[in-house]
């Protein structure tokens, strides 16, 4: 996927191509205006610090953009990105349609070219119903990878042996169990035991 300095790269020029500056770009986001000041893109310990997928969708929503178009503002140079795989929710929950790691097999899906991702195994996750909002709604798209860590505070979809699908945020994650964080508090928490979960993969992107 994009590096740290890529996406923020890529917000300036977004920036720049609509004449205003970043603060400016947030702020008619309807966002805090120091969300992308320079000094928000790293801790005072000088760790990165990524814009959140919310704040990206807003500003894309209110310069009526496209990610496919915003990535190709980043200018990744690591080659011209994938099609990736576009599974329907209810799809997901079905029998055969993953294997045991998390990755969608078959063929015969519908594709969505991403740029910029290097990331073969991710997919994309097509939400339905409410379950998700406010922070996804029924249309949006989620980009999953399986094969990346998961760490708690991470979006994440999981998988059950039952078959159910949902995307929640990670509280905890031991040996025994895996506590999960609804998105919609109209949703209850989730604790599962973890021989009870088929998998677990991270979200890296929303298209909104």
């Amino acid at each position: 996927m994009f590096t740290h300095t890529e996406i923020w790269t890529a917000l300036d020029r977004l920036a720049e191509s609509v004449s205003t500056s970043p603060s400016g770009l947030a702020r008619e986001a309807g966002l805090d205006p120091t969300s992308f000041n320079r000094s928000k893109r790293h801790s005072g310990a000088g760790k990165p610090r990524w814009p959140s997928t919310e704040s990206l969708s807003k500003v894309l929503n209110v310069v009526n953009m496209s990610f496919e178009d915003f990535a190709a503002l980043a200018g990744n140079t690591r080659g011209q990105g994938a099609s990736v795989p576009v599974i329907g929710l209810a799809q997901a929950g079905d029998m055969g349609f993953f294997d045991d790691s998390g990755y969608p097999v078959g063929s015969g899906w519908d594709e969505v070219r991403m740029p910029g991702l290097s990331d073969e195994n991710c997919y994309a996750l097509e939400i339905v119903g409410d379950s998700m909002a406010p922070v996804y709604r029924a249309g949006d798209r989620v980009v999953v990878a399986p094969n990346q860590t998961v760490r708690r505070g991470d979006r994440v979809v999981v998988k059950t042996v039952d078959g159910e699908v949902m995307a929640k945020e990670l509280h905890s994650l031991t040996q025994r169990k895996v506590g999960l964080i609804s998105l919609n508090p109209d949703y209850d928490d989730r604790e599962i035991d973890r021989r009870d979960v088929q998998w677990i993969a991270r979200i890296v992107w929303a298209s909104q």
